[in-house]
């Protein structure tokens, strides 16, 4: 007998910070079984504007403890979310226009709980990993977002 997969604890199958390129469909293939009825995923990408500001580049910077951290932060959406399978990646360094800065994946049983944790996990990233970005702008111009 087949028991409720929304009974099972969440499961993070990946989370991490690196300056290689995020392979794309690498997240979505991690997280989906055969048990699987929803995969979310989430792309977080570098865009050319920003406030008005034509932008050319990102350079993304960590903390030496943005890695386990992310994992920390992952772990604790898997709890909060039953029976999914998680997957998150941020990268840093130096991204392109275009460029997947932050990929997120979440599969389930069912959609809501997909939706739900995937949107929760790209939150806790978002929020709670120490990643900072300096906005290289087309007139020369650089800005950096979330230090303070």
């Amino acid at each position: 007998m087949a028991t409720d997969p929304r009974e099972a604890p969440g499961v993070v199958v990946y989370a991490g910070v690196s300056s290689d390129p995020i392979d794309v469909p690498s997240a979505w293939d991690a997280v989906e079984t055969e048990s699987t009825g929803a995969v979310v995923t989430f792309g977080g990408i570098v865009r050319n504007h920003d406030g008005g500001r034509a932008v050319v580049r990102l350079a993304y910077s960590a903390h030496p403890t943005a890695d386990a951290r992310m994992g920390e932060l992952a772990a604790e959406v898997a709890a909060r979310h039953p029976g999914t399978r998680l997957w998150a990646a941020h990268r840093i360094g130096d991204l392109a226009v275009g460029d997947p800065a932050l990929v997120a994946a979440a599969a389930s049983a069912h959609r809501a709980e997909a939706f739900d944790a995937c949107r929760d996990l790209v939150e806790a990233v978002k929020h709670g990993v120490p990643v900072w970005k300096e906005q290289h702008f087309e007139d020369g111009d650089t800005e950096w977002v979330g230090i303070g």
